[in-house]
């Protein structure tokens, strides 16, 4: 529970610092407070659109499809349970036809959410595999993590924009006096935005496994399936696709080939750390089997 409250705090001081961002730029770009109204407002409409169709965008990118009891019995079951377990609602179940293996929840609460598992996930994990990563999923639609990620990737992207928009079209006199502090506006504001928005992803990835574990009773399974998915992804990766770059956030395991520095700009932390998490939650270094007791909902 300590952690968890951690990951809670360190999240919000997260999104304290993406907002003061915006309002930073907002005043530079305005010479002043007058226009700090309108980048809020545009902040607030680009997380409410974000939000209310985060749905639809991250099952169009991976041209997902609805899917039957008939045509995944095991899937449904899983989800059932764990729906049950957790006293919500039952999600929509969609496939992705990609044979890289990945999965990822959406939907702006558990009443509007789909979980999505891709062929390359379904054939690659067995049963118990499965079922630690669709716990991880449906804990990222209970912790209301996609307003979360959707609220951190709307205001960085407005961050990007104004910097860019101030830079090239605003504040002709200022820019030729001090094309070095121009330049500095238009790269390291989308940089530094980008940063905590990694920052947030990452710690919500971390409570969706420590969660996903509790739901399961089962860390150990959740271990091995990430274990599974980290060489997975590696074989077979999304292409650079922007639509599929967009919504990979919301995917358990980075679904690109990612060495050296673009590490740093990953959306999920290391495997390894992972791992080890759930490894210390099952009790020890080999694991040992232990189970975890479900939460109390």
């Amino acid at each position: 529970m300590g952690r968890h409250h951690y990951n809670g705090l360190k999240t919000a001081a997260l999104f304290g610092g993406l907002w003061a961002l915006l309002l930073a730029i907002g005043w530079i770009v305005g010479r002043g407070p007058q226009y700090l109204p309108i980048f809020a407002a545009i902040g607030l409409i680009s997380t409410a659109y974000g939000y209310w169709n985060s749905d639809k965008i991250a099952i169009r990118a991976m041209h997902a499809i609805p899917v039957s009891e008939l045509e995944q019995p095991m899937m449904y079951r899983i989800v059932r349970e764990l729906s049950t377990a957790a006293r919500q609602p039952m999600p929509r179940l969609y496939v992705s036809p990609t044979a890289a293996p990945n999965a990822f929840a959406t939907g702006r609460n558990p009443q509007h959410a789909a979980v999505c598992c891709t062929e390359g996930i379904l054939q690659l994990l067995d049963e118990r595999e499965l079922r630690g990563v669709l716990g991880h999923e449906l804990m990222h639609v209970y912790n209301r993590d996609i307003l979360t990620s959707s609220v951190a990737a709307a205001v960085s992207g407005i961050v990007t924009s104004i910097a860019q928009f101030a830079f090239f079209f605003g504040g002709g006199g200022d820019r030729r006096n001090n094309p070095v502090g121009g330049l500095l506006l238009v790269i390291l504001a989308p940089l530094a935005a980008t940063m905590v928005q990694l920052a947030i992803s990452r710690t919500r990835e971390f409570d969706a496994d420590e969660d996903g574990a509790r739901l399961t009773g089962d860390p150990m399974a959740l271990a091995s399936a990430l274990r599974k998915l980290e060489a997975g992804t590696k074989a077979r990766p999304l292409p650079q696709d922007q639509r599929l770059v967009d919504v990979s956030h919301l995917m358990i395991a980075n679904p690109f080939r990612g060495e050296g520095v673009t590490r740093l700009f990953s959306t999920h932390p290391p495997m390894a750390e992972r791992i080890a998490r759930l490894t210390a939650m099952a009790g020890g270094p080999s694991g040992s089997g232990a189970q975890v007791a479900p939460p109390i909902w």
